[in-house]
């Protein structure tokens, strides 16, 4: 063979590619072990090495060097069956038996009787022996040193700094520079978001009921608090949408880490509950014919003889199709025949041909090899993830199982702690009960003593309404008491001194309110001086959380908990409780029975009366006549019941069948796909206010709407948002936010869109009832989400004359009225959806909706993530030759539902079929996507500045031009002060010459 010629020569470039990547490959190679023994921690040994003797596993033996072995069986572990083994298994993360719920050990079969101990299973994974060093940590571990303990005391330890650092904040001076009073805010707000990723996995892991209780109660704190630094972040910048990369950067944190988590207890706590309701709605939607769970493909109807014809041309088309491949071969062959005459009628060299073959197989062989190796070069250096990272993975599994198992635990744990709290209680009853009933009657028997030896006389006994015997042991001793009973007498001499001096103070009155005129005046400039700065709001939910803290650090925080394994209730706690609430109960016995024993010590000892004043009986009797007349305002102020005598199932029903009360589908938040916009701080400095990206609409919605709604305590507390506003262009996803709100929260959606509700419930009186049984059902099954799309189309200033029998301004009027009636304790939010906000009439459309987010079209990195999602999720394979980055730079400008629609389009069943053998290319989406409409930058323009005109957008123009302003103001000022000061110097003069 000449040289040059074969595939495997020196100078082909197939070998000189191959001899670099090997050469690569090696030098890697080298670096890898390197690095791999830097790495290896001291006191291990890879598998095989040899082991000093003080660490050799079998004691006996000469000096044969002992190798790794596999683990021990603990003793008892693998003759543990059924619920107890898996309680163990489940709760072993949280006690210490093992770090990471992944690599629990699997129960084994015990030892036999010939067998050695051999080392423990942590060591057999990480290859190491057996040595005694390995016991003594496991046992240095103790048994509350669990992965999810570690978590929630990590939590509690910064809540506890977070804390301190708030109290501190609040004695200072309020601050003057609004960029300083939002780096502040921003770090509470980044710490607090961390320590809600803490105990939210924490609480969904962790087995032990009363732990659960303290965890739900902080986690509920912080999820306040956020909500409520949210809030003041948003009061001090006028902006929904907040860029803290320089913040973040500075705590050295990735912006993933300021993501709102979804409790999962939200849906966990109530699936029982929101599978019954989704199955009465199957069932009604299946009565009604409305049932669209499966949607099948609709079956065109068609005549006898046009069905003949359709498979008459079908196989007409497949007999041609066979003609043609069957007139090619004998053009081929003709062809080849042609050929070989012409060649002299000389056939094939023999070697030749097997030269050619083996060019082509070499060639073919080198270019597997050269990709295999290429693909290996990738892996290693992390450019593409392995290929087993595509495949199920064994952890993954085993880690849902165990979480399904935790959850099976939890439940029983919680029926258990449940059943303990009655028994408990009843037994301390029973036993403790007498001598706490003893114990009371004694210590006010002595306070009587005490206070007849002090004052002379028997004390009176306090009322039910000022806490009874409580009063008497709020830690006062009977000289207080004495004390008390002489500062009210003083009190009464006041008083009738008082009414002689009121004429001696007018006179006195006259001469002070010149001075008092003067320190009003000085008071008001503190004020003044007070109101330039920012001082942060008082909060709802910092005392819960002190108080969850507090009962950490006294209960938990160093609890010895090495004889409860399990994670079971602990007895002597709910002792503790229900020995106080069983405290109280007989304190209302004894209140009553020690009342009647005074009333007859006062009879025999001191032969003193009851004083049973008419005083008292009218002021009773007046306390009676306004309390009625109290009770009819109330009645007056509620709201009519419309259908007092139908339940809330038939009304359910009756929603559903008119096509009010809708099915969510089932989406989650984070199939929101988007990424965090990382110019945010830099466009702002150079003063561009940034289109917001996806992440920040998607973490606005977790705030407003799903944290509110899926906890009452939350919601009663956080500041109240009651309707809220996404608007946006066609195909940003509005509607998906709306399912992924209620499926988040279990919450039911109700459809008031005006294109719904258009000849349903007609006239004023159908409109009332319409609007009286949907809230009904809402508050009675809250959450609720109740959707208005379109909602322009009720706030029109003149209605189309084609959308004029639709009658879509009926709610305008009922909006505001409905939000009044809204309280605290009602889990309801009304959203709305608007493609053209600027065909509404501003101002009644900004007092419904005083929450607007607006929601943009995706950028690039948004894009570029959204091609990956939305193919892999239709079935499609991502491959080399496929380019996401092209497509993310020529897709700019579509939105997301644009790019679902091309992708849908291209990936059919037939070319899902074809996919192993012919990969996707970024050619095969321009045509689909092409036929899209984009949304142009005019159209975005047009949201932007009506967005400016909104309340908030006003605020935000105004606090970037409070400087200009301000500048200009004080040079006015000056001048003002200037004039008035001749004006001053002016009249002294003219004082002096008279």
């Amino acid at each position: 063979m000449p040289e040059g010629q074969g595939p495997t020569s020196i100078c082909s470039p197939t070998f000189q590619n191959h001899s670099i990547l090997i050469s690569t490959r090696a030098i890697f190679g080298q670096e890898r072990r390197a690095t791999a023994r830097q790495r290896e921690p001291r006191g291990r040994l890879r598998p095989g090495v040899q082991l000093p003797r003080s660490c050799r596993g079998g004691g006996g033996g000469g000096g044969a060097a002992a190798t790794v072995s596999p683990p021990p069986h603990r003793a008892g572990r693998g003759q543990a069956s059924g619920r107890g083994r898996r309680e163990e298994e489940a709760a072993g993360t949280e006690r210490g038996e093992h770090s990471d719920p992944l690599s629990a050990p699997l129960p084994q079969p015990p030892l036999g009787p010939e067998e050695k101990p051999r080392g423990s299973a942590e060591e057999e994974r990480r290859g190491a022996a057996p040595c005694p060093t390995s016991k003594s940590a496991e046992a240095a571990r103790g048994p509350g040193a669990g992965t999810y303990n570690k978590i929630w005391a990590e939590a509690q330890l910064s809540l506890n700094g977070l804390l301190q650092r708030e109290i501190e904040e609040k004695s200072q001076k309020p601050i003057k520079d609004r960029l300083l009073a939002f780096q502040m805010l921003g770090t509470f707000y980044i710490k607090y978001v961390q320590i809600f990723h803490n105990l939210e996995a924490a609480y969904d892991q962790i087995v032990h009921p009363q732990k659960r209780l303290i965890i739900r109660q902080v986690l509920d704190g912080v999820m306040g608090r956020i909500l409520e630094l949210k809030n003041e972040m948003v009061e001090l910048e006028y902006s929904e949408f907040h860029y803290i990369d320089d913040i973040l950067q500075d705590l050295k944190l990735a912006p993933d880490s300021i993501d709102i988590p979804i409790p999962r207890y939200f849906i966990k706590e109530k699936l029982k509950v929101l599978k019954e309701r989704e199955k009465i709605l199957a069932q009604i939607l299946l009565e009604a014919g409305l049932y669209d769970d499966q949607p099948q493909k609709r079956v065109k109807s068609m005549v006898l003889e046009e069905a003949v014809r359709l498979i008459q041309i079908a196989e007409r088309a497949r007999q041609g199709r066979l003609r043609a491949t069957f007139m090619k071969q004998i053009y081929l062959e003709e062809k080849r025949e042609r050929q070989a005459k012409l060649q002299g009628g000389k056939g094939p060299d023999v070697d030749s041909c097997a030269v050619c073959i083996q060019k082509f197989w070499r060639g073919h062989a080198q270019l597997k090899k050269t990709l295999k190796l290429r693909d290996e070069e990738m892996i290693f250096l992390g450019m593409i993830p392995p290929a087993h990272f595509q495949r199920p993975s064994a952890s993954l599994i085993r880690a849902q199982k165990v979480d399904n198992l935790r959850c099976e635990i939890q439940e029983k744990h919680e029926t258990d702690y449940q059943q303990a709290l009655v028994s408990i209680k009843e037994r301390v009853k029973e036993i403790e009960g007498p001598d706490i009933k003893e114990s009371l009657q004694d210590q006010i028997r002595q306070w009587f003593i005490e206070c007849r030896h002090l004052t002379g006389k028997f004390p009176e006994y306090p009322d039910e309404q000022q806490g009874g015997s409580t009063a008497i042991f709020s830690e006062k001793t009977p000289e207080e008491v004495a004390a008390e009973l002489a500062a009210k007498e003083a009190e009464e001499q006041k008083k009738k001194g008082r009414k002689k001096g009121k004429k001696d103070k007018k006179e006195k009155g006259k001469k002070k309110k010149g001075k008092e005129k003067d320190l009003e005046k000085k008071t008001k400039k503190k004020d003044e001086d007070e109101d330039t700065g920012w001082k942060m709001a008082p909060s709802n939910f910092l005392p819960i959380m002190e108080q969850g803290n507090s009962k950490y650090k006294n209960v938990w925080q160093n609890r010895d908990e090495g004889w409860n394994f399990s994670q079971e209730y602990d007895p002597e706690l709910i002792k503790e409780e229900k020995r106080k609430e069983v405290e109280e109960e007989i304190r209302v016995q004894v209140d009553e029975l020690m009342r009647q024993e005074l009333k007859n010590l006062k009879m025999a000892v001191d032969r003193e009366t009851e004083k049973t004043g008419k005083k008292g009986k009218k002021g009773k009797k007046k306390g009676r006549r306004k309390g009625k007349k109290d009770r009819r305002k109330r009645k007056s102020k509620k709201e009519k019941d419309l259908t007092p005598d139908r339940t809330i199932e038939s009304l359910f029903k009756e929603l559903v069948e008119e096509g009010i009360l809708i099915r969510a589908k089932k989406v989650k938040l984070s199939d929101y796909v988007g990424e965090y916009s990382y110019l945010g701080t830099t466009l702002r400095q150079v003063d561009i206010e940034p289109m917001p990206s996806l992440a920040d609409v998607r973490q606005l919605i977790a705030l407003y709407g799903i944290l509110p709604l899926g906890s009452q305590s939350v919601h009663e507390k956080a500041p109240l948002v009651k309707a809220l506003l996404l608007a946006g262009p066609v195909g940003v996803g509005k509607k998906m936010l709306i399912h992924a709100l209620c499926t988040e929260t279990g919450a039911n959606l109700f459809n008031l869109s005006a294109t719904n509700i258009a000849g349903k419930y007609p006239g004023k009186a159908g409109l009332q009832m319409m609007l009286h049984v949907v809230f009904k059902v809402a508050r009675q099954l809250q959450p609720s989400v109740i959707w208005i799309g379109d909602t322009e189309k009720t706030f029109y200033r003149k209605v189309p004359k084609a959308e004029k029998e639709m009658e879509p301004k009926r709610l305008k009027k009922q909006l505001p009225k409905i939000l009044k009636t809204l309280k605290m304790e009602d889990r309801i939010l009304i959203v709305g959806t608007t493609t053209r906000p600027f065909d509404a009439d501003l101002r009644p459309f900004c007092r419904v909706y005083k929450k607007v987010i607006l929601v943009p079209r995706p950028d690039y990195a948004s894009r570029f993530v959204l091609w990956k999602h939305i193919i892999l999720q239709n079935g499609g394979l991502l491959t080399k030759q496929l380019n996401i980055s092209c497509l993310a730079h020529v897709s700019d400008g579509y939105t997301q539902g644009r790019v679902v629609n091309a992708v849908q389009g291209v990936l059919t069943e037939r070319r899902l079929m074809q996919m192993i053998k012919k990969p996707l290319t970024a050619a095969e989406f321009l045509s689909p996507l092409a036929r899209q409409d984009p949304v142009y930058k005019e159209e975005e323009e047009t949201f932007k500045a009506w967005y400016a005109k909104t309340p908030l957008g006003k605020a935000r123009i105004k606090s970037l031009t409070v400087t200009e302003d301000t500048g200009k103001k004080g040079k006015g000022k000056d001048k003002g002060k200037d004039k008035e000061k001749k004006k001053e110097a002016k009249k002294g003069k003219k004082k002096k010459k008279k």
